[in-house]
């Protein structure tokens, strides 16, 4: 086998763990939801049938046509999620227009919703497998939620420790799933083969023409068979597009249609198996066996969605839109494993809430899928945009896939608004949340730099001041942090001020965001030479990449500028809530609150604490 052969295989194995657990786990709960949960449909031959024909056609138009063929082309350099097609679709050199800010803030609640995603769906996995147990014998009944909480706890415990160790187990234990997804619906399918008709699209059409409204709610059940779609797309960057398309269309696709279908026999030949027919389905024998190994899979798929949300922290922190927040990397190998105490933790506690509020996997999909079929329109506009602006797709092109894509998803969405006051309102909530910390960091930071360039000369009325004054020369080097490269900053002004000095050689550094995943390393820095020893350095970064000082010095080493005995002077603003015009007063509070309490900026870009001077500024904003 070649070695070009064996990297794709090893890829694709690779993305059935990483990709894959989310949607992979939905047998667990989806179709008991259609004909056990709170809308549940009459467990008739017809409704069956209609219900697996829904299931089966979400399958291939949402995720394998929409998201496979269609939104994974839309890469922001080999990158995927709702972030990253934001950057494509609304550049911030276009942010301007009201159609581009439109496309901003929907990219930004659709990144916000993911965030809820991120809550709900270790909660209703591990729930859901461990409910198996219930099944066996009504004695766990007791300690399913505990146990549920004690597996949760050991998830986000380890996750300090990195998946590097245990990523690689990932890739086969999901591959044991989906085969044993698909042993148990041949096993299944083999006792009411009529399921197969199935596929005729017919069985659906005819669903809802028997059903009406009722039809139309029981989407909200069939919507959580494509819930791992955004994941998918989200993932992209780590694997590539080939290895998931292969994974799903030869593995993931083939495992979850036949349980399914199996599912949906057993349905046809013991009603009462509505209950719980994933568990059901499985031979007495099979079943703690079963539980191990569907606890296991909800474990990777939880861990997908962990990892997912700390990497979207890291995007949004990047590109301006939160606060700096203590990151770290568990690999020196892997740019993408990194673990962000603060956020691990307030996920853990979300997440054990959920379990032991709703206390059952039933109660919790009610609260699932809303934020998810949000995120998936938000997802249709914002490829949709960039089919039309960036690969040159005409109005009548996009319209029709627009059209298309987009009445498929606005069913699902009002499917699944049924669910607001049964528990959907809190991802809505914990998304709207988000998005106001989001919007209220970007446009406080915003304000907070216009109002600093206001304190701030420019650097040739700084020059022309040193000159007149000739402040005493000290050795060493001095690197002056600021945001912006185009004035002199304010520690820089206030030392001179002060102190009556300068430092032998001088560097002013602006650290940006640019709006791709990774910067190559010969494109990092914009040094420009300045009067009187000034050095004028722009580190450029991308939103998956975290800012080193360290790496900033390597390379303006690398070209030729050496800076020996170096001291760090950084602006500390305390922020004073004023109620000038530009944001409302509250928001003022809000963002003064967050500055606070952000990543001290020594520790956010690895600079030595005991090098660092803080020069204090007070700020109106």
């Amino acid at each position: 086998m070649s070695q070009a052969k064996q990297s794709i295989n090893a890829l694709t194995l690779a993305a059935l763990g990483i990709v894959f657990g989310d949607i992979g786990t939905s047998p667990l709960y989806a179709l008991r939801e259609a004909f056990h949960g709170p809308h549940a449909m009459a467990v008739t031959p017809e409704n069956v049938l209609g219900i697996l024909s829904l299931v089966v056609w979400s399958l291939i138009i949402v995720i394998s046509i929409k998201y496979l063929l269609f939104v994974m082309r839309a890469d922001n350099k080999g990158e995927g999620g709702v972030l990253a097609l934001t950057s494509l679709a609304a550049p911030r050199a276009q942010q301007k227009t009201f159609f581009s800010k439109a496309i901003l803030y929907l990219g930004l609640f659709g990144s916000a919703l993911l965030f809820g995603d991120g809550v709900i769906t270790p909660a209703i996995s591990v729930l859901s497998a461990v409910e198996g147990l219930n099944v066996a014998t009504p004695f766990f009944g007791p300690f399913v939620v505990p146990i549920t909480i004690g597996i949760l706890f050991v998830l986000f415990y380890s996750q300090r420790l990195g998946t590097a160790k245990i990523g690689a187990v990932f890739g086969p234990i999901i591959l044991i799933w989906f085969i044993t997804l698909g042993a148990l619906g041949i096993y299944g399918s083999l006792q009411n083969t009529i399921v197969f008709s199935a596929v005729n699209p017919k069985f659906g059409y005819e669903f809802f023409l028997h059903n009406g409204w009722a039809g139309v709610l029981a989407l909200g059940a069939v919507f959580l068979v494509v819930t791992g779609g955004e994941a998918l797309y989200a993932d992209m960057g780590h694997l590539g597009r080939k290895p998931i398309q292969r994974a799903w269309f030869f593995v993931a696709l083939p495992g979850l249609l036949l349980n399914y279908f199996g599912q949906g026999a057993l349905l046809l030949s013991v009603p009462e198996a509505a209950s719980n027919p994933f568990y059901k389905l499985a031979p007495e024998w099979a079943l703690y066996p079963l539980v191990i190994l569907a606890t296991a899979a909800t474990v990777i798929a939880s861990q997908a969605l962990i990892t997912g949300v700390f990497s979207l922290t890291r995007q949004a922190v990047q590109l301006g839109y939160a606060p700096r927040v203590r990151i770290i990397h568990t690999s020196i190998h892997e740019i993408g494993q990194i673990y962000i105490p603060h956020i691990n933790w307030l996920l853990f506690i979300l997440t054990a809430y959920l379990v032991a509020s709703f206390q059952s996997s039933s109660a919790l999909a009610a609260a699932y899928g809303i934020a998810v079929s949000m995120t998936m329109v938000i997802t249709t506009i914002l490829t949709c945009t960039v089919a039309f602006k960036l690969w040159g797709w005409g109005l009548v092109p996009v319209g029709a896939v627009f059209i298309f894509f987009i009445i498929i998803d606005g069913v699902f969405l009002a499917a699944n608004t049924a669910k607001i006051f049964d528990g959907g309102w809190f991802p809505l909530a914990m998304g709207a949340l988000i998005f106001t910390l989001m919007t209220t960091w970007r446009r406080g930071r915003e304000i907070l730099q216009s109002r600093l360039r206001l304190q701030s000369t420019a650097m040739e009325d700084f020059f022309k001041q040193i000159d007149l004054e000739k402040p005493f020369v000290t050795g060493g080097t001095a690197i002056y942090m600021t945001g912006d490269p185009t004035v002199t900053p304010l520690a820089l002004t206030k030392n001179v001020k002060h102190n009556k000095c300068l430092h032998e050689k001088n560097i002013v550094l602006t650290i940006i965001s640019k709006e791709v995943p990774t910067v190559p390393r010969t494109q990092r820095l914009l040094i420009e030479r300045l009067p009187n020893e000034f050095y004028r350095v722009v580190a450029k970064y991308g939103f998956m990449e975290t800012p080193d000082i360290q790496d900033i010095l390597n390379v303006l080493e690398e070209n030729g500028i050496t800076a020996p005995d170096v001291t760090y002077f950084l602006g500390r603003e305390t922020l004073i809530a004023t109620g000038l015009p530009g944001m409302a007063i509250w928001r003022e509070h809000l963002f003064a609150f967050m500055s606070r309490n952000s990543e001290r900026a020594t520790a956010y870009f690895n600079i030595p604490g005991d090098k660092v001077i803080e020069v204090g500024i007070q700020v109106e904003i």
